[in-house]
């Protein structure tokens, strides 16, 4: 059994017991999460696919971990000019783990 959710502008495929990083998501760790804008379910035999939720499925989870992902640096430069800027960036992140997938 699998679903499609969509958050923080992107899509993930999630099962039962999965831990996934999403964009970071407002709560505390420890707290229950839902999902209700599921894209595709399917429960191994019969697949719906939403246009552009299907309705009735509701994708539960429990927040795991709240925190920042690996810095990347941004460097720009110009040849020639004396133009050179770096900045670090860490992007926020909310790790959930699926708990269930109601149908």
């Amino acid at each position: 059994m699998y679903a499609v959710v969509a958050t923080g502008g992107k899509q993930y495929k999630v099962a039962e017991g999965d831990v996934l990083r999403f964009e970071k998501i407002a709560g505390d760790v420890g707290s229950p999460i839902a999902f209700d804008n599921v894209l595709i379910f399917s429960d191994g035999e019969n697949v719906k696919i939403g246009q552009p939720g299907v309705d009735g499925v509701t994708v539960h989870g429990q927040i795991v971990a709240q925190g920042k992902s690996k810095k990347i640096l941004v460097f720009k430069y110009k040849r020639r000019k004396r133009y050179r800027r770096k900045q670090g960036h860490r992007q926020p992140f909310t790790a959930v783990r699926i708990d269930r997938i109601e149908a």
